[in-house]
C-alpha cells in the first residue's frame, strides 16, 4: 500500500490510472477506522482496479464548540487495517495543503441541509460539501462509496455530484451495527461503559419506531413519541431531536405515505451520536 500525503502527487496517480483504464474507487473518511469503515472498504476492493481511501480530519464541518481537537486520531493503527482491507493508496494530505493561507472557496447545497443536523450544526454540510469536492477533484474516482449511518450527508453529497455534472457514481453502504445494535462510529470510543449501555437505546428506540410502522401506524407524531418514550427512559441521553423525513428531499413529513426515513441525534454524556432506520413496510 501506498501513503501519499502530496497533493500533487495524488493527482498523477489518479491521473496515471485513467490513463490505464483503471476503475478508480474511493472512500473519504475521517480516520479512526471501525468495523463500518472495514465494510465500506471490502466493498469498494471488489468494485475497481484502484482502491483509494483518504484520512483527513476536516476542521471546517467542526464547529466552534464541537471536539476536532479531541477528535480520535491514531494513523498508525488506520494504516495497518486500511492495508489488512486492500487499499491501494491511502491519501492522506496535511490540513495547511487543503487549506491553504488565504482559501475562500466552499460548497453550498442549500436546502437538503436545513433540516435533521443541519438544525443543530450551522455550517457543517457547507464544511463537508467543500472537503468532499476537493478530494472527489484530487483523487477524480469513477465510484465512491459513504455510509448509510450520516444519512443526511449522503443525500447532499449525492445532490452536488448530480448538480455539478461530477460523473461520479455515488454508492452507499448498510450502518454496520456493533452487538447491542448501536452504530459503528469513531465517536463511539468517547463512551465510557456506563455511557456505552444507556447509547444502546437509540437502537431501540428505533426499532420501536418500526414495531409501531409494522403494526399499521402511519401518523408521524405517534411513531416519534413512542421513539423518544424509549430514549427519556435513559437518563444519560440527552435528544436532540427524532424526525421522520421524506428520503430524498428530507423535508419532514406528518403521514408517512411512501418509504420514509426515522432519524435520531442524541447527546449521551459530550458525545453526540446519530443513527437512522428505513421504514418500508416488509
Amino acid at each position: 500500500m501506498r501513503v501519499v500525503e502530496d497533493i500533487k502527487e495524488m493527482q498523477s496517480i489518479a491521473a496515471s490510472a485513467r490513463e490505464d483504464d483503471k476503475k478508480i474507487v474511493f472512500i473519504p473518511t475521517m480516520g479512526y477506522l471501525h468495523e463500518g469503515h472495514t465494510g465500506l472498504l471490502k466493498r469498494g476492493r471488489k468494485l475497481g482496479d484502484l482502491l483509494l481511501m483518504s484520512i483527513f480530519v476536516n476542521t471546517i464541518q467542526f464547529g466552534p464548540a464541537e471536539d476536532y481537537k479531541t477528535y480520535p486520531i491514531d494513523i498508525e493503527t488506520d494504516i495497518k487495517h486500511a492495508e489488512k482491507a486492500g487499499v491501494d493508496v491511502l491519501f492522506h494530505p496535511d490540513k495547511d495543503k487543503i487549506y491553504p493561507e488565504g482559501y475562500q472557496t466552499f460548497v453550498e447545497v442549500r436546502h437538503l441541509q436545513r433540516n435533521l443536523c443541519g438544525l443543530f450544526r450551522p455550517g457543517h454540510f457547507v464544511g463537508v460539501a467543500t472537503i468532499v469536492l476537493k478530494l472527489l477533484n484530487i483523487v477524480r474516482p469513477h465510484i465512491a462509496i459513504f455510509g448509510e449511518k450520516d444519512y443526511q450527508q449522503l443525500v447532499v453529497i449525492r445532490r452536488m455530484i448530480s448538480d455539478l455534472n461530477l460523473g461520479i457514481d455515488l454508492l452507499s453502504f448498510p450502518i454496520v451495527r456493533e452487538h447491542d445494535g448501536l452504530a459503528a462510529s469513531s465517536r463511539n470510543s468517547y463512551l465510557t461503559p456506563r455511557e456505552r449501555k444507556s447509547a444502546a437505546s437509540i437502537y431501540k428506540a428505533l426499532c420501536k419506531g418500526h414495531e409501531l410502522f409494522e403494526d399499521g401506524e402511519r401518523e408521524v407524531r405517534h411513531i416519534i413519541n413512542g421513539v423518544r418514550r424509549i430514549l427519556e427512559k435513559e437518563h444519560l441521553v440527552s435528544v436532540e431531536y427524532v424526525k421522520i423525513c421524506d428520503l430524498d428531499t428530507l423535508e419532514d413529513i406528518y403521514d408517512i405515505d411512501r418509504i420514509a426515513l426515522l432519524a435520531i441525534a442524541a447527546k449521551i454524556g459530550r458525545v453526540r451520536l446519530i443513527d437512522n432506520l428505513i421504514l418500508v413496510s416488509s
